[in-house]
């Protein structure tokens, strides 16, 4: 059995995948708490990567520095680039558009639907087969999150349907990057792939903001900048390191699959933090969608002794 197999070498990307989840899903919780203050989806994209950029390029200096270093040429220097550029800026980009219109935890089961995405994606570009054990835990996942959202869908929201495009636009950015994204990080490695495609994306949201708005759009209220500052560590820089390492562990559909806890856990936050009511039915789709990512998760026995 090679160390890729060992149960142990599997849980901690499970692990991993877990915790970049529950780190994500404080995002949206922090841009609504900003919004309070600036709706400028334009400027809070640039602070947030103004602040977090300077993890990624120390990464990628780290990586250079290391005696087995390869430096990337031609078509993976373009791959890593286009896909950081296609996820955490475009992606990012069409979230916090759609932010201002939809809830933060209605926002968060539309950009769910990226799994769906991600396992067809796999069957078309790389020939990957659907599981039943897939399919089972999409469809829990789903049952359980049609019943933790079901009070969002049935209210009125001010231009609903256009927040809602926006938000399954960016589940798309999102899907492909997963899919493309680890079969290059398993010829480049998880940490220079994602320096390199978070520097990237970084200044392509910073040069956005130094053609679309003067200099006097950073006069903000010291609030902003707290949450900019928390997003770009706590909601950025922490959970892409560990969403790579798993994705070159578990692999796109299992990390994909395991993003069903991502809307669960922004409702929660947004119980604690935006004073948002968690009712019974809310709780029993959390439910739902927890034994959906143990389904998923837990492999049979018979993958790990081969």
């Amino acid at each position: 059995m090679s160390r890729q197999d060992s149960r142990g070498y599997l849980v901690v990307g499970m692990l991993l995948a877990i915790g970049g989840v529950v780190f994500f899903s404080l995002r949206p919780i922090f841009i609504k708490l900003a919004y309070a203050y600036v709706t400028d989806p334009v400027t809070l994209l640039a602070l947030r990567m103004v602040f977090s950029v300077p993890f990624f390029v120390a990464a990628a200096l780290w990586v250079r520095s290391g005696s087995d270093h390869r430096p990337l040429h031609g078509r993976d220097l373009a791959a890593v680039a286009g896909l950081g550029i296609l996820s955490y800026y475009g992606a990012s980009f069409l979230d916090f558009l759609a932010l201002q219109y939809i809830p933060a935890g209605l926002g968060r089961l539309l950009l769910f639907t990226y799994p769906t995405i991600v396992v067809v994606l796999s069957a078309i570009m790389l020939g990957k087969r659907v599981t039943a054990r897939e399919i089972a835990a999409l469809a829990l996942t789903y049952v359980g999150l049609a019943l933790v959202f079901a009070h969002s869908l049935g209210g009125e929201q001010s231009n609903f349907w256009l927040g809602a495009s926006l938000a399954f636009t960016s589940s798309i950015c999102y899907a492909l990057y997963l899919v493309a994204g680890a079969e290059v990080i398993q010829r480049v490695g998880s940490v220079r792939f994602t320096a390199y495609a978070m520097s990237a994306a970084s200044a392509a949201c910073i040069v956005q903001f130094l053609l679309l708005r003067p200099v006097s759009a950073l006069d903000l209220p010291a609030p902003v900048y707290g949450y900019a500052i928390a997003m770009a560590i706590l909601s950025t820089a922490v959970p892409v390191f560990m969403t790579s390492e798993a994705l070159r562990r578990v692999g796109a559909n299992t990390v994909a699959i395991i993003g069903a806890l991502g809307p669960v856990t922004t409702i929660a936050f947004g119980w604690l933090g935006l004073e948002e009511v968690m009712t019974p039915i809310q709780l029993l789709g959390s439910a739902l969608v927890l034994v959906g990512v143990v389904v998923i998760s837990i492999r049979p026995r018979s993958t790990h002794h081969k």
